[in-house]
C-alpha cells in the first residue's frame, strides 16, 4: 500500500461526539511513552504528523489520521501514566469506552507493549477490557531495536504470558527506529481492513 495522501481529519475531547466514518478504523492503544506516536509516524511516513512528547499523559483526544481516504487510524489516549489526576483517568477510560462501543467500522484494536519488560498491571488491565467489549487486541511488541534479535522470541513469550494470552494471539515485534515489522503490519492491517494489494511494498 503505497501512502499517497494522510490527514489528520478529527480531533475528538471528553466530551466530544465521535464521527460517523464509513471506512474500516484501525486503532492504537498503548500506556504513555510506549512509542505509539512513534509507531503511526513510522506507518504513515511522516516525521511528525503524530505527536511525540516528552510529557507523558498529556494526550487528551482521540485522534482520526485518513489514509489515503482508504482508512482511519484512530489514534487513542496514553494511559497509565502515574502524575496524570485520577479524575481524567476516569474521564480518559469512559472516553475510550464510548468509543469502542459506539464506533461501528472499528476492525482491529493494535494494544503496544514494550518488548523489553513485563506487561504491567494497566497493560492487563486494557488487554482485558479490550476483549470484554468484544474485541481480540493483537500486540505490537515496540522498541524492538532495544533488545538483542536472539532475545526476542523470549520476550514475545514474555509478554504472552504476562497478559495471559492465548497461543493463538498475534504479536508483531517492531521498531520505529530500523521499521523492522512495518511491511508486516501493514499487510496484516491491509488484509483486515478488506483493502486490495495486501504484500505491496510500501513507500
Amino acid at each position: 500500500m503505497v501512502i499517497k495522501n494522510v490527514n489528520l481529519e478529527t480531533v475528538c475531547g471528553i466530551t466530544s461526539d465521535f464521527p460517523e466514518n464509513d471506512k474500516p478504523e484501525i486503532a492504537f492503544a498503548g500506556k504513555s511513552n510506549v512509542g505509539k506516536s512513534s509507531l503511526i509516524n513510522s506507518l504513515i511516513n511522516r516525521k511528525s504528523l503524530a505527536r511525540t512528547s516528552s510529557s507523558p499523559g498529556k494526550t487528551q483526544t482521540i485522534n482520526y489520521y485518513n489514509i489515503n481516504d482508504a482508512l482511519y487510524f484512530v489514534d487513542l489516549p496514553g494511559y497509565g501514566y502515574a502524575k496524570t489526576a485520577e479524575v481524567v483517568r476516569e474521564k480518559w477510560g469512559k472516553m475510550v469506552e464510548r468509543y469502542l462501543m459506539s464506533s461501528k467500522q472499528l476492525k482491529l484494536i493494535f494494544l503496544l507493549i514494550d518488548i523489553r519488560h513485563e506487561p504491567s498491571q494497566n497493560d492487563k488491565n486494557m488487554y482485558e477490557w479490550i476483549l470484554f467489549h468484544g474485541f481480540m487486541p493483537v500486540i505490537i511488541a515496540t522498541k524492538m531495536d532495544k533488545i538483542n534479535r536472539s532475545q526476542i522470541a523470549k520476550h514475545i513469550k514474555m509478554i504472552k504470558e504476562g497478559l495471559g494470552a492465548s497461543s493463538e494471539t498475534k504479536i508483531f515485534p517492531f521498531s520505529s527506529l530500523s521499521k523492522q515489522g512495518k511491511d508486516e503490519l501493514w499487510n496484516y492491517i491491509v488484509s483486515v481492513g478488506g483493502l486490495t494489494e495486501p504484500n505491496t511494498t510500501l513507500s
